[in-house]
């Protein structure tokens, strides 16, 4: 085993390679407590019971057993006043710790540390601890764990049965995180069978639902889905996810459903949808489902939507202040409503939607206003062609300014495609014509866009 030496002023301990990368930034600190107290001395006692201390921690965020050197230093360091929770940062900051537990690749957003952490594994158990090394296998079980907030949940690959209800709340500086750790490997999938129309119903505040794929074409006994990803939450983002093939052979009524919903009905605020892929949504022509709801404050960005039953995005109910910029949508009834009406809490209308930088192609209509709105909403530099009855239906006599009327020109559009490629080829009159009001650092895959901001949710 390589080592790197570390002097004190009277100790000196030998750690590994890779935890000594990091540990060294806190040498300093080491230092400053260990060296009085090695010259005081320590009890044989405390000695012991730090040994044992540091061994555990050496297990329990190494995975192994610590090397003689670093035990040797450590122990000391512990025994004579050095907290456990100092030694556990200054591990966590080793490179050996960083390996260990890579970031999550779920997509654009970084997933900061929180001091809380479950784990779910289709090889796991649900009388399990939850931990790394003996994770759940449910997330139905992890949703009963998760109370506070600054908890993160980390999901890995294989298929979970669905409809959920997570009811925690985080805080603005403590979010709760429930990450699939490789994007779209953690399918979501109807139970044999279900009693619940929804396969996530999230009613916490400051909740991150990132990287999922919820897949409602295998359809068991009991209640069909008619939601995918739910929020009545406050300050949620639902951002990565691949949701699709949902409500596809339910009933066309008013009962309605969505991809993916965020709803005020809760009096939730402020949310959040990003870089999402939603596809094949609903029965053919029903007005009921619909791909991405929305129906309070918030905003929806960076999203691909095709394939939907009727709206691809739909405002309703109070939605307010909402910034729709740098989405793709194609292929269903409705491109983009921009409309309040049946309202929880307020009669005021749509108001303050900015419509900026999106292609919304080959639907029947293109972007309309409908039900009650306002005068403060804009709609600017879309790309609106190919919509067979209109391309824009708007109130109050605004109109629409830097709009292109072209082909997008995709590398490899279809209508009926399992996949189509939305990303833009050379010569597409979309590139470079976005504004930088209200558009996203990065595209859906998370590549700069930089000064020069291309229409949809890719940058070329």
């Amino acid at each position: 085993m390589n080592h790197r030496t570390m002097m004190t002023t009277t100790l000196r301990t030998k750690l590994t390679t890779a935890a000594a990368a990091c540990l060294l930034a806190g040498a300093a600190l080491i230092q400053a407590v260990a060296a009085p107290a090695v010259a005081a001395g320590a009890s044989a006692s405390a000695t012991a019971s730090a040994h044992e201390q540091v061994r555990q921690l050496y297990l329990t965020l190494l995975g192994r057993e610590p090397d003689a050197g670093g035990l040797q230093f450590w122990t000391q360091a512990v025994a004579n006043g050095l907290s456990l929770a100092s030694l556990e940062a200054e591990i966590k900051r080793s490179a050996e710790y960083v390996q260990r537990h890579p970031a999550p690749s779920a997509g654009p957003s970084k997933i900061p540390a929180t001091p809380n952490n479950y784990y779910v594994s289709p090889n796991g158990s649900d009388t399990a601890a939850g931990t790394k090394a003996a994770p759940f296998k449910t997330l139905a079980r992890a949703a009963k764990a998760v109370t506070k907030a600054g908890t993160t949940v980390f999901v890995a690959p294989g298929t979970y049965a669905g409809g959920i209800k997570t009811t925690a709340s985080g805080t603005a500086a403590s979010r709760i995180y429930w990450v699939s750790t490789t994007k779209w490997g953690a399918k979501i999938v109807p139970p044999a069978s279900s009693s619940n129309n929804s396969a996530w119903d999230n009613r916490g505040n400051y909740v991150s639902i990132i990287g999922f794929d919820v897949d409602g074409s295998k359809i068991g006994s009991g209640k069909k889905w008619v939601h995918g990803i739910y929020t009545g939450g406050s300050y949620s983002v639902i951002e990565g996810n691949h949701v699709h093939h949902l409500a596809t052979t339910i009933p066309c009524n008013s009962a309605g459903g969505s991809a993916i919903g965020v709803d005020s009905y809760y009096k939730g605020v402020k949310g959040d949808v990003i870089g999402n892929v939603v596809n094949d949504i609903g029965p053919a022509g029903c007005t009921y489902v619909q791909g991405i709801y929305h129906s309070t404050s918030g905003t929806i960005k960076n999203n691909v939507v095709y394939r939907v039953g009727s709206a691809a995005i739909h405002l309703w109910h109070d939605a307010t202040d909402i910034q729709i910029v740098n989405n793709t949508v194609s292929s269903s009834v409705f491109g983009i409503i921009v409309g309040g009406g049946d309202f929880y809490f307020t009669r005021a209308g749509a108001n303050n939607v900015h419509v900026h930088n999106n292609i919304v192609y080959d639907n029947k209509y293109g972007i309309s206003e409908q039900g009650t709105t306002g005068k403060g909403n804009t709609y600017r530099n879309n790309l609106v062609t190919k919509n067979t009855t209109y391309a824009f239906q708007l109130r109050n006599g605004l109109t629409h300014t830097g709009t292109i009327s072209s082909e997008p020109l995709f590398a490899g559009y279809s209508r009926t495609a399992q996949a189509p490629n939305y990303t833009l080829s050379a010569s597409s009159p979309a590139i470079g014509r976005g504004l930088a009001t209200y558009a996203p650092a990065a595209d859906i895959d998370g590549k700069a866009r930089g000064a020069s901001i291309d229409l949809g949710a890719y940058q070329r």
